[in-house]
């Protein structure tokens, strides 16, 4: 059975707590940029993705996305870009809607389950005939994307799609919503809601009218966001309705390709039933690996140049 049973990372002496594991990364990382080409591709309803390659001249390419609003550039994305890079891959870091630098077209840009971004980039890639092999790898959101996109796909992506990884997922909306509330994680909440008023700001200045932002400094939490904002601007009636025709967890057991998914049981964004052990004990693709430490997209490791998480990513897209 693909639960895998022991994981082997161990958190840092000095990075034991969960919160200090999640925020080490972006504050004290030091990582070179990578050495990106910038492509803009169209969607079908005339928008555009920005993608960002870092080629090595491979046969082999591994998709990355980040996570809520984040981009190519955060470090977890180029710490992925660089392991690859160096052990025979290219990759390319997928930016979603309005998250590449410049503001998308739409009045809608992305969510925690638009998969259609994704396809978009996967029919491109094909269309190059340069890559006998896609791979794909997703933190958080682009996790989640990663996920719900694969069950979507079910056999059809067996034959374009080799693995993928997912890691920090919150693979039930919901119960991550609910745990994000928590007054432990009052600190990420308010990081988050700042984020993407700012971009509603930016919204509301190239489509005069169609947001309402009076009163946005009442909004504290994904429900009060997601109901007025999230919902209503993709097509949801309410929050409730996105988080469960939008989480990954209900397409688990469609994937029919090798995927790794891990989630640390000290994620602090993460509730309960973002830990799917029924799917993994019977599915024979999907494999979960839950380590006892690890924070939100951390898995920090001194000593080494890369960290366990993409360690651990490598070693399992390496096998297929």
């Amino acid at each position: 059975m693909p639960l895998i049973q022991h994981s082997d990372y161990r958190a840092p002496f000095l990075l034991q707590n969960r919160h200090m594991l999640t925020i080490y990364p972006s504050l004290f990382r030091s990582i070179k940029p990578a050495n990106y080409r910038r492509e803009q591709i169209p969607t079908p309803d005339h928008d555009f993705l920005d993608l960002d390659f870092s080629e090595q001249g491979h046969d082999r390419i591994v998709v990355i996305l980040h996570g809520l609003e984040g981009s190519s550039t955060r470090k977890y994305v180029l710490g992925m870009v660089h392991i690859f890079n160096g052990t025979g891959f290219d990759t390319v870091s997928m930016n979603f809607r309005g998250c590449g630098g410049t503001p998308n077209k739409q009045l809608r840009f992305y969510h925690s389950g638009e998969t259609g971004d994704l396809q978009t980039v996967i029919t491109h890639l094909v269309s190059l005939n340069k890559y006998k092999a896609i791979h794909l790898v997703g933190f958080s959101l682009g996790g989640n994307v990663t996920l719900k996109y694969l069950g979507e796909q079910g056999t059809a992506a067996a034959g374009v799609i080799k693995s993928a990884v997912a890691i920090s997922v919150p693979c039930d909306l919901q119960s991550g919503a609910v745990e994000l509330e928590k007054r432990h994680n009052i600190i990420y909440m308010q990081r988050f809601i700042r984020e993407l008023g700012n971009k509603l700001r930016a919204k509301e200045q190239q489509f005069p009218g169609s947001i309402r932002l009076e009163g946005y400094e009442a909004v504290k939490s994904f429900r009060q966001f997601d109901d007025r904002y999230t919902a209503p601007m993709h097509g949801f009636k309410d929050a409730v309705t996105y988080w469960e025709q939008c989480s990954s967890r209900s397409f688990l057991p469609d994937i029919r390709i090798p995927v790794l998914v891990i989630n640390a049981k000290d994620d602090p964004f993460l509730g309960p039933a973002c830990y799917p052990y029924d799917v993994a004990a019977t599915s024979p693709y999907v494999f979960l690996e839950t380590p006892q430490q690890g924070g939100h997209v951390g898995f920090v490791q001194f000593g080494q140049d890369f960290y366990w998480s993409e360690q651990r990513a490598l070693a399992f897209i390496q096998q297929e």
